[in-house]
């Protein structure tokens, strides 16, 4: 059971602290979670009221994964301490995570170092002048580069945690968890990341939703704007518009989407050779799969099985 240690501090927020305590909490029964602080006395929140840790920072020693899942603000340097503990669990191989502004956290204990990072879009400015070494991704929900892991902001420290119980758990238990925080498992956070298929939920959209549910079971077959708009009783021009409102992509992106989704399902657990998964997956043989796969992952679709054999 791997052990996981969160790091609270006076000040901060109870959503940044709550999304890593759901994630590998509440949700999940193969971590064994601590919530640890610098600080045995109560902590107040920006939410008025006041939490306290069990543990003191020592907990991070023992810690296989340690979450900042925030931080007091940008301008605000760690302790000497807690740098020392962040440097540490990262140079014995522990996974070292910051959500957020938990980033520069990391950045200050120079775990970021030639590193690619990113952190909440608003205080992108002042990460790249406090740490000009570290390079600042724009366009991702989060970045793992070896041992350490960064975030974007807010919600996306949730896609980050779903990413590490995916990585620690499978897809199956990632899923779950998901089902039970009633989220996506997967959401795109850039290159190497994962994408996202959105089915709408909302009452106006229930007869799109159904279709693509439909196109999500018949993935094999050949979809198209026509006959996809032709069942929805729709122009072609008011599905494509009707669908980008909805979906926030276009039909083509969502149907590949969908696809290199449903490939990495079967690589995760199944035997089924490439061959095998680009056909049912709806792509006209291996090698098209593979030029696709690379593209969205960074891998190819057997490396990708080999990370979760």
């Amino acid at each position: 059971m791997k052990k996981v240690a969160i790091l609270a501090f006076e000040g901060m927020s109870p959503f940044h602290l709550s999304v890593p305590c759901v994630v590998f909490g509440d949700a999940a029964k193969h971590f064994q979670l601590t919530v640890c602080a610098e600080s045995h006395q109560p902590m107040t929140t920006t939410a008025g009221f006041s939490i306290s840790a069990l543990q003191g920072i020592e907990a991070v020693e023992e810690a296989d994964i340690v979450i900042v899942p925030s931080w007091y603000t940008p301008y605000q340097p760690p302790s000497a301490a807690l740098i020392s503990a962040l440097q540490s669990a990262a140079a014995r191989g522990s996974l070292v995570v910051g959500l957020c502004l938990g980033s520069f956290a990391l950045a200050a204990a120079g775990l970021l170092d030639g590193k690619k990072a990113t952190t909440h879009w608003a205080y992108f400015e002042a990460f790249k002048a406090l740490f000009p070494h570290v390079e600042m991704d724009n366009d991702v929900l989060f970045v793992e580069q070896g041992n350490v892991v960064t975030s974007a902001g807010t919600a996306a420290g949730l896609d980050c945690c779903l990413k590490i119980a995916r990585n620690e758990l499978g897809s199956a238990a990632a899923n779950d968890i998901a089902r039970l925080l009633v989220v996506p498992p997967q959401r795109q956070g850039g290159q190497s990341q994962y994408i996202s298929v959105p089915v709408p939920e909302r009452v106006s959209d229930k007869r799109l939703a159904f279709l693509l549910e439909d196109v999500l079971k018949t993935l094999a077959e050949p979809h198209t704007i026509d006959v996809l708009a032709e069942k929805a009783g729709m122009s072609r021009r008011t599905f494509t518009r009707r669908f980008q409102a909805v979906t926030g992509k276009s039909f083509g992106h969502w149907l590949l989407a969908a696809r290199l989704s449903h490939c990495q399902q079967l690589l995760e657990s199944t035997a089924y050779d490439v061959e095998y998964i680009a056909g049912v997956s709806g792509f006209n043989n291996a090698t098209t799969l593979r030029y696709h796969f690379k593209n969205a992952f960074g891998l190819s679709p057997s490396n990708w099985r080999k990370m979760y054999q």
